[in-house]
């Protein structure tokens, strides 16, 4: 397999690039454990936890823990948009809330300790009036910023136009900035047809944009290579789990184990990735160090209880144990 390139990105190490994420779609994650789960019973669970999630958010909330910074654009309503906003304010978070009329949605994440399970469920959220989509991304434009990176991921909210992330993507390569995008369905395929810089597309998602049914890992980098080859997207991040991870370009594929961990929650994961890689490209890090960085930052949350994502000395030393693997490789 090919290694990639190692073109410098955007920014120095002096100065990075500046990095906005954009989440239409937020949640707060509730967290808890039970013994067993039964159907019609009281189940008494242990302690909880609260964390303010989405895809965006999460990837702020990773560059911040790992000495970065950026912009959070987040669209947030009621009693529970005011606490999601105070949760943020209290990591020292930097962003932009929209005020939306709906409340902001929760989701629950409960563990069985009975058998290692972990069951997830994710709550509608509220439907966005075209005057606060709208506002979204007048804020995503005016903190962009040229040579910097954008990252609107996760899910849209119900009634908004399936082209949103398209409309992202559009004006982003008008003002060069580098967009980065995790979404699913008609949003991720519309966005790509736009053109971006990245993709986080998981293997089914990755199938429905080329037409193709991928199962194998060669069917996913085989897939990957001909979105590539499309010419609207530059990189195609795969996370495969406990297999690692691929990354494919126009120059080949290179490929990542994961670090050997014990697995405790895969919640917020992907997001860990996108934050790691984003903000090393943004400190002027080439592609590969770069992809070290978002496989190592997915490792280190997957070691994590429920939803907390990542912490910063795991996620360096993971780094460091992959550069060292890279550097005997060779």
């Amino acid at each position: 397999m090919a290694h990639l390139s190692a073109e410098p990105a955007a920014g120095s190490a002096a100065r990075p690039a500046s990095i906005v994420t954009l989440t239409v779609n937020p949640a707060l994650d509730v967290s808890t454990s039970t013994e067993t789960l039964v159907a019609e019973h009281k189940m008494r669970c242990g302690p909880s936890r609260v964390n303010a999630g989405g895809g965006g958010v999460n990837v702020s909330r990773v560059i911040e823990r790992l000495g970065g910074h950026s912009t959070a654009i987040y669209a947030v309503g009621g009693a529970t948009g005011q606490a999601y906003r105070q949760l943020l304010e209290a990591e020292g978070l930097i962003g932009r809330a929209i005020a939306i009329a709906g409340a902001t949605r929760e989701n629950i994440t409960i563990d069985e300790t009975s058998t290692g399970k972990q069951y997830r469920f994710v709550l509608q959220g509220p439907s966005l009036a075209d005057t606060e989509w709208k506002q979204c991304l007048r804020a995503t434009e005016a903190a962009m910023h040229l040579g910097g990176y954008v990252v609107p991921s996760g899910s849209l909210a119900p009634e908004m136009p399936d082209d949103f992330y398209a409309r992202v993507a559009r004006r982003a390569r008008e003002l060069g900035v580098r967009c980065v995008l995790d979404a699913s369905g008609a949003a991720l395929a519309l966005a790509v047809e736009e053109g971006v810089y990245l993709v986080k597309p998981s293997g089914r998602e990755l199938g429905e944009l080329v037409g193709a049914t991928v199962l194998s890992i060669d069917e996913k980098i085989d897939a990957a290579r001909e979105l590539v080859g499309r010419g609207t997207v530059e990189i195609v991040a795969l996370t495969l789990g406990g297999d690692g991870a691929v990354l494919v370009t126009a120059e080949g594929a290179t490929r990542l184990a994961s670090p050997p961990i014990t697995v405790r929650s895969t919640v917020g994961a992907g997001d860990s990735f996108v934050g790691a890689m984003v903000l090393r490209l943004a400190q002027g890090r080439d592609l590969a160090t770069a992809f070290r960085a978002g496989v190592a930052a997915g490792a280190a949350t997957a070691t994590t209880e429920a939803t907390e994502l990542c912490h910063r000395d795991d996620v360096e030393r993971f780094e460091a144990d992959l550069a060292r693997d890279a550097a005997t490789a060779h």
